[in-house]
């Protein structure tokens, strides 16, 4: 297996060294490629997600294919201008010569997509490679094992090999992938994983981004408006029945709301889902029974408020509230990555801030409040990779907004240009006249002292 892996990465080596994926048109043609492609296999790509996680149609189409569509849109559109170098401003150590910076591509990369989002988060990736100039390694989850197999499909219809090919196989394929010397990593993926990459990825001093995920809090102040905080947190915290890593993973409320959101969160749960999810087409399922198990092992113990109902052979995970859980509880320590949505008040928020900087970084915090000064204290108090007032999850969706995580939740960021420059480095350039000899590296006495504080001080 080595070998072979070892082959590929040659081949794509001297693929790139041909400098056949530079040229702007060429970036062009396999963005076009790649979105040709995966317009001819929407109906496989949602029974493939529908085999492996039970997603809706309207639900996958949305979030894994539409939103490829969206970013490959972006790119398409800006791609010659983020070529372009840009012009230095003059200073007088470059006197007189002119400078300017290009986004230059890394080389090889490799790009380890997750389960969750099988689809989506493996190819958003290869967007921003491919407008880069990249040539890609693409690493799918054996753990959505469709997913798997049409990825494969997909990238071979679109691509020579030696520019980006698919390596399918399970925990032993990515830790030999990660010993290759390639010139770029981005994993998405569990934070424990993500140690792991960063680990192997520092033996051969290549740049990494990741994209983790971490227990991102809600807050909902006093004098939100409860109707709309309990129709967003419901839609984003259940999306793909929980495992989203932008997912709300719980929610800290204003005690004197909490009756009131809990009746609101309630009720939107039965308008959205019915009053038996297991039904609705709107509801998907968790990954497997393992996944079924860890998350009926959360609720050992808890009060719940709804939902509760579990059944490890169908994969599936009622939505369910708990009620005020313990902060030391298994289901508060590690992300919950499910349909489980804690639900605890709060009296002070300067108290609540400081608790939650203690659970580590969060990939998003939501905040639902009336209050422009709630935002600032907030955005200033808890740190996270975004932050999203009065909703959740969208921030994650326009290619405008660069999306990433700090500390446990990530490093780096990606979605539109942030994307582009995931996968490139500046370059500095800097041009002195030929025949004129007047610049510093020209002057053969040293200047006194006096002249130079004058000078550059």
């Amino acid at each position: 297996m080595e070998q072979r892996l070892s082959d590929l990465l040659e081949l794509q080596r001297r693929h790139f060294r041909t400098g056949a994926t530079l040229p702007a048109e060429a970036r062009l043609s396999a963005l076009r490629a790649l979105r040709r492609t995966i317009v001819e296999h929407e109906d496989q790509i949602l029974a493939a997600l529908r085999e492996d996680l039970g997603k809706p149609r309207a639900e996958a189409y949305t979030t894994e294919i539409a939103f490829l569509y969206s970013e490959i849109d972006h790119a398409l559109k800006r791609l010659r201008r983020w070529m372009r170098p840009s012009l230095a401003a003059w200073d007088v150590a470059q006197f007189p010569g002119w400078g300017r910076v290009h986004r230059e591509p890394y080389g090889v990369s490799l790009v380890v997509g997750p389960w969750n989002y099988p689809f989506q988060l493996l190819l958003a990736p290869l967007v921003g490679a491919l407008a880069g100039g990249n040539t890609t390694i693409l690493k799918p989850s054996e753990m959505a094992p469709a997913t798997e197999a049409l990825s494969a499909k997909v990238i071979a219809q679109a691509f020579d090999p030696s520019h980006v090919a698919v390596v399918r196989g399970g925990t032993e394929v990515g830790r030999a992938l990660l010993e290759l010397p390639v010139d770029k990593v981005f994993f998405t993926g569990s934070t424990r994983v993500g140690r792991e990459v960063m680990a192997a990825a520092a033996r051969h001093l290549t740049p990494v981004t990741l994209e983790l995920g971490g227990k991102n809090p809600v807050i909902v102040d006093a004098g939100a408006s409860l109707a709309i905080a309990a129709r967003r947190i419901v839609w984003g915290k259940f999306l793909n029945a929980g495992q989203t890593c932008v997912a709300p993973d719980f929610v800290a409320v204003h005690r004197s709301e909490y009756p009131a959101l809990v009746g609101a969160l309630i009720h939107e749960l039965r308008q959205r889902y019915g009053a038996d999810p297991r039904s609705s087409p709107k509801y998907g399922r968790i990954l497997d029974r393992r996944n079924v198990r860890r998350l009926a092992g959360l609720l050992e113990g808890q009060r719940l408020l709804h939902g509760g109902a579990i059944d490890a052979e169908a994969r599936y995970v009622a939505p369910t509230l708990v009620d005020a859980p313990a902060w030391d509880a298994p289901l508060m320590r590690d992300e919950v990555f499910g349909p489980l949505l804690p639900l605890l008040p709060y009296d002070d928020l300067d108290a609540l801030m400081e608790r939650l900087r203690d659970l580590g970084t969060p990939l998003a915090l939501y905040l639902f409040t009336r209050e422009r000064r709630t935002v600032d204290r907030v955005r200033r108090g808890v740190p996270s990779g975004g932050l999203l007032v009065n909703g959740t999850v969208q921030h994650i969706v326009s290619p405008n907004l660069p999306f990433g995580g700090m500390g446990t939740s990530g490093m780096g960021d990606y979605h539109g240009r942030a994307g582009f420059e995931a996968f490139t480095r500046r370059r500095s350039e800097l041009h002195l006249p030929a025949a004129v000899p007047a610049t510093f590296g020209d002057v053969r006495w040293s200047p006194p002292l006096r002249w130079l504080r004058r000078l550059l001080r």
